[in-house]
């Protein structure tokens, strides 16, 4: 039995990154070994186990082959005769297949320390072409590693790939997750440009047009240091509500993503022209967006809107409309309805209360 670390943890080793996540490869071992070992099985597809004292993951060297269309159409082979360059033979991108040994001996039988040095994303073997994520995490990897360049073969076989129609067969939670962590890493725009640039975009968020001025957003909410329902408002900043939505619904995106997107697509106007805004124009917007109980969310609201106009100082719209909320908020609605003996007036005496409070602020302001 042999062990060696693979994938992101040795290339983010060469790269001189910090290095979260330890995967393992074994080479000559079946499931039995491992459990007398005391490794923990957990792979559902092939055999995956987790080491007794650090629930690192182990998984036993393997092949696959490509059966049915889609991530999913594959059956995997673990035996101990599988050698370690069959393993590594499999993996995406050069730049993952490489081993490193527990002397710290590095096999590299692709040449990803070259493309490592090279700043090259290049993919293994034509395997690639079988697994129609494998376009998505290569895009999701150009907005981590940003001075990376895609290989021409393999941006030809990306093409090829969508021309075959690989990424229709994506399921829709994979493709989220994959968008959402392009989302979060430093430039996302390149995870788009590299989407467009193959022609998955269209098939996978077809309702969005790229222009220079969204990537400059996307780029500016992630320099921002903002969190995803943010980044991914600023990014459906200019679609129609139903663009949103259909969008949101295709990929199943989290809730808190599509209300506050699909909010920001609406209010954006309204809050760019915040200058203008009397009192109760600047309640009605809180009562629009539910900022009485959700005011976190009118805050990530102002944020999207804020990269729109990439804004990196003070947005001065947001400090009026974040004050008026503020001052409203302050306003004893319990205490109001209670006081009142017509019910029916409660609503009309609530909001004047809270538009007074929202003049008070804009006086001393």
């Amino acid at each position: 039995m042999k062990i060696y670390t693979v994938g992101g943890a040795v290339r983010d080793q060469l790269l001189g990154l910090p290095v979260k996540d330890h995967d393992h490869v074994v080479v000559g071992a079946t499931p039995d070994d491992m459990l007398r070992k005391g490794f923990r099985p957990v792979g559902k597809d092939f055999p995956v186990f987790l080491h007794p004292k650090t629930q690192e993951e182990y998984a036993l060297a393997r092949t696959e082959r490509k059966t049915a269309p889609g991530y999913r159409g594959f059956v995997f082979h673990a035996a101990p005769d599988v050698t370690l360059e069959e393993d590594l033979v499999r993996r995406d991108l050069t730049i993952n297949a490489i081993a490193r040994a527990e002397d710290g001996t590095l096999t590299d039988p692709f040449g990803g320390i070259a493309d490592i040095q090279d700043k090259v994303f290049r993919h293994v073997s034509d395997a690639f072409g079988e697994d129609p994520v494998r376009i998505l995490r290569l895009a999701r990897f150009a907005a981590r590693f940003d001075t990376f360049t895609v290989a021409p073969a393999t941006m030809a076989l990306m093409r090829q790939m969508v021309a075959n129609g690989e990424v229709d067969a994506l399921v829709a939670e994979r493709v989220w997750q994959e968008v959402a962590k392009g989302l979060m890493e430093r430039r996302p725009s390149r995870m788009l440009a590299v989407l467009q640039e193959c022609g998955a975009l269209e098939r996978i968020m077809g309702e969005i047009t790229v222009s220079a001025h969204l990537l400059q957003v996307i780029d500016h909410a992630a320099a921002q240091g903002h969190d995803l329902p943010v980044r991914f408002a600023a990014l459906m900043l200019h679609l129609s509500k139903e663009s949103i939505e259909q969008l949101s619904v295709r990929l199943r995106v989290p809730n808190e993503c599509r209300e506050l997107a699909v909010m920001a697509a609406r209010e954006r106007d309204t809050i760019n022209g915040a200058l203008a805004l009397d009192a109760d124009a600047i309640v009605a917007l809180c009562e629009r967006c539910d900022g009485w109980r959700k005011p976190q969310r009118f805050a990530q609201l102002l944020q999207a809107v804020a990269c729109d106009g990439l804004v990196a100082g003070e947005f001065v719209q947001a400090a009026r409309l974040q004050g008026g909320l503020d001052a409203a908020r302050g306003v004893n609605a319990g205490a109001l309805a209670q006081a009142c003996t017509e019910p029916k007036r409660i609503p009309d005496v609530i909001h004047a209360a809270r538009v007074a409070a929202v003049q008070a602020f804009l006086a001393q302001a």
